[in-house]
Formats: structure tokens, sequence, C-alpha cells
């Protein structure tokens, strides 16, 4: 999981899905679990 300022290039990624959980920002990736990714 990378921690990043912004989530725009993980979320143009294919299959990508944004999610917040707990006033934070998550990608999560069923497809390819590399880009999962948090913000905050």
């Amino acid at each position: 999981m990378k921690v990043r300022s912004s989530l725009r290039s993980l979320k143009n990624k294919d299959g990508s899905i944004v999610v917040r959980r707990h006033g934070k920002v998550f990608v999560i990736n069923k497809k390819n679990p590399r880009w999962k990714g948090r913000q905050g």
C-alpha cells in the first residue's frame, strides 16, 4: 500500500475503485493489488 498526497495516478488505473474509510481516502484494485493506496 502506498501513502500519497494525491491519488490521481492510482485512480486512473484500470479496475481502480476510490473508497472513503474512517475519514481517509483509499484506492483499491482487485485486478492489480500493487495499486492499492491511501491518502491522508
